[in-house]
């Protein structure tokens, strides 16, 4: 059963478009469980029924016109239930329903079975017998396997959760789910971005030179050709006769009509030649991988090697990225801040990736470039999207290929109203961040580049309260020495001087890898990160701090946070190296002074150790991402969880107070470098639990200002006793949402959501 399992998966998830996905479902199914019949019904999510989409054994005239409503009949009741149903005489059932359309008249025994994914019923899959039988437990537990499996293959087959997005493999339209990377939205055409050497990752695209494409294409295959021979002419002395015979069967594949015909027709199709040989190379690999012998299967990596081979040759001659579009949205993988770079400023519209989340190198980039992202989109088709029309909501991290007139006329309304707020906004440009009833809430920035800050945030900022040192480090192949370091912190000092600039020193670890320093662990959230390599090296974090004091000389707005503190010992060990590192530079004649020191509280251990911590630092900042993401303990990074992640718990909003009253009581400042400090809804929960400070990425910067300069801090503290007599996060962002858009603030509700 595993054996069959695998086979079937396998060949669904190669499959190029829905419609063959669930013809090599029902196929499949029909025969390894030997029913008369095997049934798919999707769920159309609009309609609201559930729409025959395959059969094996039914009349295939019936597929999409036989719909079911979600109360009706057997089906109906397996999606209710969410549970499998097996009968041994089907029209005995009092729910039982029967269509004539599929000619189903005959049949008695029913086994189906949900089709289910991140909590939502996607279809069911339905098997029938002609005869009566109650199918034996082992079938219905390969069935609710097999069903739970497919549902992801399903999805990415159909490249929406909402399943009848598809319409036809040349034109497909989607609603994808990923998480907010920057916010904002955008509104163009995708242009993909791939590795090079990446065979999975090309794209389709269309040509009108089918000729050069060709002569491209074979050009590649006689020069992989020629490595080939010269490989086995090279190993001819070292390797026994039968394993040089593998050089000879590679070569005989690229002699053959099979490899390099199937690549030729596919490009006189319309295909380019990268494109082209990315389905030939799959429709082999899938042939090899459904193979029973295991000597066989193993050949399918013979086949990828080759592909990638030839893939190599052709992009050595060509550029990997095209001319960009007037508006361009970014689509990829994993796409590189290189990547970023390459697509003029003027024509960048947005960015799409499957993989990483806000904190990701290329997502706090485009924050501070202003440009909306979306990132980790789960079942992202990268390879059918290029040129496709596209939107990216930056704010909720959705994703629209394709979009319907009426959803584009949506979007394109909230572009206008985000105009129409931007410019609204510009009214609190040179006032103080002061609330109606006079209190000051100083409001600073969270940066990485300060190239990358706006010139108007920058002049606004009270300072910086978050710099991320991690990001110079992202950007270099090596760790940067300590005069680099010196060159860019005196760089922020600068800029910024007078007023304070916080350096957080290193934050990797987790979500952000540095390329050249790789930790590989099963889980990094709660594994080697922040201040733990921070303290295991030593030499790291003694070079970071010596630059950071060095850069600070003549100026003195430097002050130094710590990160991920768990423990006291911890913290102790952080300030004795600073200590250390002080007193080296003085030795040495620098004019260094001591900094005022602070730590983030992000780790639960840190909220009940405020007392002992407050006694050895000079301030606290509160990283809320991840403080709300280990007291939730959800990972917002992962699409299965991501919906419970809410800043505006209960508990963290507890949590928060706990910090705020602990170290007010011993005299210690208390800012928000998090998320929340950037989302209008939340900055009121904070401002009514007296946070002295916040900080946030530019392109929030007057979206929170507008709110302190609207609300009062007594009005806020009366909303927070409204609050603690709430136990749903959603309830109380929906009373902060209702209170921004009673007081006319409408416009900034969308940002906090």
């Amino acid at each position: 059963m595993l054996d069959t399992l695998r086979r079937i998966i396998q060949e669904v998830n190669t499959a190029p478009d829905l419609d063959h996905a669930l013809d090599i479902i029902v196929r499949r199914v029909r025969e390894s469980v030997a029913v008369d019949v095997a049934t798919v019904y999707l769920l159309d999510t609009e309609q609201q029924q559930y729409v025959l989409s395959a059969t094996e054994g039914l009349r295939k005239d019936a597929i999409g016109n036989v719909r079911i409503d979600l109360d009706e009949g057997l089906v109906g009741v397996v999606g209710r239930r969410e549970e499998p149903l097996n009968l041994e005489d089907a029209p005995l059932h009092p729910r039982y329903h029967f269509i004539s359309e599929t000619g189903e008249a005959p049949y008695h025994g029913f086994l189906g079975v949900p089709i289910i994914q991140y909590g939502n019923v996607l279809g069911v899959l339905v098997v029938r017998q002609r005869d009566k039988r109650k199918f034996a437990e082992e079938e219905e537990a390969f069935l609710v396997t097999l069903a739970a499996q497919l549902a992801g293959a399903i999805t990415h087959a159909g490249a929406s959760g909402r399943i009848f997005a598809v319409v036809s493999p040349e034109r497909m339209t989607a609603s994808l789910i990923g998480l907010p990377g920057s916010p904002g939205v955008a509104i163009g055409r995708v242009m993909v971005v791939y590795p090079p050497a990446n065979l999975e990752a090309i794209p389709d695209r269309l040509v009108d030179d089918v000729d050069s494409e060709i002569a491209e294409f074979t050009e590649a295959v006689k020069a992989v050709q020629d490595d080939l021979r010269a490989y086995a002419n090279r190993m001819s002395a070292v390797l026994p006769a039968q394993e040089l015979a593998l050089f000879d069967a590679l070569l005989l594949m690229l002699d053959g009509d099979s490899l390099v015909g199937e690549t030729i027709e596919r490009i006189r199709q319309g295909n380019w030649a990268p494109g082209a040989l990315r389905e030939t190379i799959a429709q082999h690999v899938k042939v090899f991988d459904a193979m029973a012998d295991s000597y066989l299967r193993e050949r399918a990596s013979d086949i990828r090697d080759l592909g990638r081979r030839i893939l190599t040759h052709m992009q050595s001659d060509r550029p990997v990225t095209p001319v960009a579009y007037q508006k361009t949205v970014l689509v990829g993988e994993d796409i590189s801040a290189g990547q970023l770079a390459e697509i003029p400023q003027e024509n960048l519209a947005g960015i799409v990736s499957a993989s990483g989340s806000s904190s990701s190198h290329v997502a706090i980039l485009a924050q501070a470039m202003g440009i909306p992202a979306v990132m980790g989109v789960s079942d992202l088709p990268v390879g059918r999207l290029e040129g496709q029309k596209i939107i990216a909501d930056g704010y909720r991290g959705d994703v629209y290929v394709n979009p319907s007139a009426l959803v584009l006329e949506e979007f394109a309304r909230l572009q206008s109203e985000e105009s129409q707020l931007s410019e609204m906004l510009r009214h609190v440009a040179g006032e103080d961040s002061v609330t109606p009833d006079g209190v000051t809430v100083p409001l600073y920035l969270n940066v990485g580049l300060v190239s990358g800050v706006e010139t108007e945030a920058q002049a606004e900022g009270d300072g910086v309260g978050l710099y991320r040192t991690e990001i110079p480090f992202l950007m270099q192949e090596h760790f940067p020495g300590e005069e680099e370091q010196l060159r860019i912190y005196r760089k922020a000092l600068e800029a910024f001087a007078p007023r304070p600039v916080t350096l957080r020193t290193l934050d990797v670890g987790g979500d952000k890898m540095l390329p050249y320093f790789p930790v590989h662990e099963d889980n990094p959230f709660l594994g080697w990160r922040g201040i733990r390599i921070s303290l295991d090296h030593p030499e790291i974090f003694l070079t970071q701090i010596r630059a950071m004091l060095r850069a600070s000389v003549g100026l003195d707005n430097l002050t130094i946070m710590l990160p991920m503190i768990s423990t006291v010992s911890e913290l102790d060990h952080a300030i004795l190296l600073i200590y250390q590192a002080l007193d080296e530079l003085l030795e040495e004649g620098e004019a260094v002074v001591r900094p005022p020191i602070g730590m983030m509280i992000e780790v639960p251990s840190a909220v009940y150790q405020i007392d002992a911590m407050a006694k050895r630092v000079d301030f606290f900042s509160i990283g809320t991402n991840d403080l709300t993401q280990y007291l939730l303990a959800v990972d917002r990074n992962n699409a299965r969880v991501a919906s419970l992640y809410e800043s505006l718990h209960p508990a963290v909003l507890r949590a928060i107070r706990q910090v705020l009253d602990e170290a007010h009581k011993l005299g210690k400042p208390v800012s928000v470098c998090g998320e929340m400090a950037g989302d209008p809804a939340s900055v009121l929960a904070l401002l009514g639990l007296g946070v002295d400070s916040l900080s946030m990425n530019a392109s929030n910067f007057s979206r929170v200002k507008w709110v302190i300069r609207s609300f009062s801090r007594d009005e806020a503290r009366e909303l927070l006793e409204q609050v603690w007599l709430l136990e749903d996060p959603g309830a109380i962002r929906e009373l902060y949402n209702g209170v921004l858009e009673q007081g006319g603030l409408g416009g900034l509700v969308r940002a906090g959501n």
